[in-house]
């Protein structure tokens, strides 16, 4: 049996036009306050018991809540987006500084135009819709809505955590999804081209990348420590390639790594890479005359010095390796689960996006398998 509606706990009521309404077949709705005072509405209650429970649990939650900590939801939930974000974004420690940069060019170009002066405890799945349909109107390529959507989604989920907002503001709200156009795999006989013509660094970062699956950062922190296992590798940090500073891997926070297979060939590179150029001081491999790590723009220069003398002449960029390492794995029948995680993806619906049309037919394979078995 449901509690009585006392002072302070709400309402409930129907929609609907019915005369009779407490007959109709109509769902009931609720209103109240919430913890920080803003006047919220909730539908979907089939019976009036239904909704005088959920306001009893409300208010239950409310009484229980202590003044310091509901004057903390409040004050959170008057903050405006702007001076929200400003103080999460220095809070994200295990953000690594490319994934800094990037969050903050998303926020000045895309979020902060829009939303910067609302207030935390007013966003809803209305809003959130309205700044995509935003995105939409001013031509936002869709691989920046998704990133924007992401980075939004990150930092409302943290004030929704933090008692700033009450109701999830991504309640049925269909996110932008950006589907990558088919990626460019180099060929075998490309990278062995690449190799036969390219500096012993430069050898070092394809074997890893295309051999291991790391990024370019990463293949910057090449060492001989990394081989844990004579066919296992351990990646626990990359070199960015802007400021040449070691950082953590990306969605990883620092002290965190991933282990990833290692073929014989790029284990026999790694060995002849650091008899070769020595290894320093941390035990990396890779350094230049001017710096003791690589950057993005050494890769470039000795990449595309590699293909002109390879006579190479198809758009392939260093990160192309990594689709080769992705290739090779779904094409000799690796889950893609486990290729997700040695690629140190976020999650396994970004692998499957880039990389799904790689995957053998899993239909036709499986009806071998069941008839197999029958």
């Amino acid at each position: 049996m449901a509690a009585k509606l006392i002072r302070g706990m709400g309402s409930f009521f129907k929609t609907c036009s019915c005369k009779r309404q407490g007959g109709c077949a109509h769902p009931y709705a609720i209103r109240f306050r919430d913890g920080t005072g803003r006047q919220c509405e909730e539908s979907g209650y089939p019976t009036q018991d239904d909704a005088l429970d959920r306001l009893t649990q409300i208010y239950q939650e409310k009484r229980s809540t202590p003044a310091q900590q509901s004057e903390l939801k409040r004050t959170l939930g008057a903050q405006r987006f702007g001076e929200y974000a400003s103080t999460w974004l220095p809070r994200q420690r295990h953000f690594a500084p490319g994934t800094i940069r990037t969050v903050k060019q998303l926020l000045d170009s895309q979020i902060l135009p829009a939303l910067e002066s609302r207030r935390i405890n007013s966003f809803s799945p209305t809003v959130v819709d309205d700044f995509i349909m935003s995105l939409e109107e001013r031509k936002v390529g869709l691989a920046t809505q998704q990133n924007a959507f992401d980075t939004l989604k990150k930092i409302l989920r943290d004030a929704h955590r933090r008692g700033g907002i009450t109701g999830d503001p991504f309640q049925g709200v269909v996110p932008p999804e950006y589907v990558p156009n088919r990626v460019t795999i180099p060929t075998l006989d490309e990278i062995h081209a690449l190799k036969e013509v390219g500096s012993t660094g430069l050898v070092v970062v394809i074997d890893l990348m295309s051999g291991c699956g790391h990024r370019n950062g990463e293949s910057y922190a090449a060492s001989p420590e990394g081989m844990v296992a004579d066919d296992v590798y351990r990646i626990t940090e990359q070199i960015d390639g802007r400021t040449c500073q070691r950082s953590p891997l990306k969605h990883r926070r620092t002290g965190e790594f991933r282990e990833v297979p290692m073929p014989a060939t790029t284990r026999e590179s790694l060995l002849r890479g650091a008899r070769d150029l020595g290894v320093d001081e941390n035990g990396f491999i890779l350094r230049t005359q001017r710096s003791p790590h690589w950057s993005h723009s050494t890769l470039d220069y000795q990449w595309n010095a590699a293909k002109k003398r390879a006579g190479i002449t198809r758009k392939l960029n260093p990160y192309s390796l990594r689709h080769f390492f992705a290739s090779n794995c779904l094409s000799r029948g690796i889950p893609i689960t486990d290729v997700a995680e040695w690629m140190g993806h976020s999650n396994i619906n970004m692998t499957y996006r880039i990389y799904r049309h790689l995957m053998p037919a899993s239909i036709g394979r499986a009806a071998k398998v069941l008839e197999a078995g029958l």
